[in-house]
């Protein structure tokens, strides 16, 4: 306990090469990855009729992997509390509001199917939301900590901390990208929850933001008619029903057990984006209803190992941070999903682990590598 203790004094630079992490945490992490190479395969093999590479997006998927599985490994070996400083939220937070900010900028940031969400520095494109996203984390994680028993105080406490998830919503909204910006205003609150705020004021937030989100999708014709089309999206196949009914006949022709790898036809001329934000209903295509069983089976047992890790944590900052870095897996997926099989309104939400996007994955390999940093300190609490 001595040692432990006089190790956060110093910030938690040193090392942990001494414990041992979540086998879980890992096992799962490894499977979803594993799947998502199987499913981005499957998903996009058919390209190479134009490209001549059958393996085009897997690879650029392995240069992500590789990259992601550095900083996963340094990250892992790290305490943890080394991302509380307040030099490393400070810059993080400032690396995001300028990217974010060059984003939206005509000319700097790249337009694609009428929305700016991408940079394109040196040949590599990204997405400043993804990076931003953990920025939110940690600063919320820090800040729920300093606050101690403020967070249940609505004025003083809360709104403060949620000016910085306040800010990156509203710029991301400017992109536009409501889906990732509802994302960070979700685990906001998710991490709000966990910190011990009143439930009075959890109600009251969850108000606001419901009531946010749905004036921002009525304020303009075509948001508001992809909110009703989902309802009956075949009644408008022709405009903005199309993607979900392409991604439902992808079901609907999977099946039980599928059509078989790459064997699904929808991806090859109707399905959209069938290698990033509808790479589930290519999914339900190719493996069925099963194999759509089991990638959810995958992503609850993962969020349920990553929840057991933050609970099990002995500080706050790490039951936090883990919790958060849990919930944006298991809030991203569940909105992916949600939008593929027609529970909500279309909008464009990469799968973690397995759409195409090789500096997304890299960023989501970082973040498990601190949870499994987390876990050692699990794993060092209970030998």
């Amino acid at each position: 306990m001595l040692q432990r203790s006089s190790l956060y004094q110093r910030g938690g630079t040193q090392k942990q090469t001494g414990r041992r992490i979540d086998m879980r945490v890992l096992v799962l992490f490894i499977l979803l990855l594993l799947a998502g190479m199987l499913a981005l395969f499957s998903a996009s093999y058919y390209t190479f009729q134009d490209s001549g590479d059958a393996y085009a997006k897997v690879r650029q998927q392995v240069y992500g992997i590789a990259l992601g599985t550095v900083a996963m490994a340094v990250c892992s070996r790290m305490d943890y509390h080394f991302f509380r400083k307040p030099w490393v939220i400070l810059t993080m937070l400032a690396i995001s509001a300028v990217l974010l900010v060059l984003v939206v900028i005509p000319g700097v940031g790249v337009l694609m199917n009428g929305s700016r969400r991408w940079l394109n520095i040196a040949g590599l494109s990204f997405q400043p939301s993804e990076f931003a996203k953990f920025a939110m984390i940690l600063f919320m994680a820090s800040s729920l900590t300093n606050k101690g028993k403020q967070v249940r105080k609505f004025f003083s406490g809360l709104v403060p901390m949620l000016m910085v998830p306040g800010v990156m919503f509203l710029l991301i909204l400017e992109q536009p990208n409501l889906s990732t910006a509802m994302s960070i205003l979700i685990v906001a609150f998710v991490m709000i929850a966990i910190a011990g705020a009143r439930t009075t004021h959890l109600g009251v937030l969850g108000v606001c933001g419901a009531a946010l989100g749905a004036w921002y999708a009525w304020s303009e014709p075509y948001r508001r008619e992809r909110l009703l089309s989902f309802r009956d999206p075949f009644a408008q196949m022709s405009d903005e029903g199309y993607q979900l009914s392409q991604s439902l006949i992808a079901f609907g022709s999977g099946g039980l057990f599928g059509m078989g790898l790459g064997q699904g036809r929808q991806k090859t001329a109707y399905l959209p984006y069938p290698e990033s934000d509808f790479i589930f209903a290519s999914i339900a295509e190719d493996f069925g209803l099963f194999g759509c069983i089991l990638v959810v089976a995958l992503f609850v047992a993962f969020v349920y190992a990553g929840l057991r890790v933050a609970l099990r944590c002995p500080d706050k900052f790490g039951c936090l941070l883990a919790a958060g870095i849990t919930a944006m897996i298991g809030v991203q997926a569940f909105l992916n999903m949600g939008v593929v099989v027609g529970l909500l309104p279309t909008t464009g939400l990469p799968l973690p682990f397995f759409s195409a996007g090789g500096t997304s994955v890299s960023i989501f390999m970082a973040a498990v590598g601190v949870l499994l940093s987390i876990s050692r300190e699990d794993e060092m609490r209970v030998r």
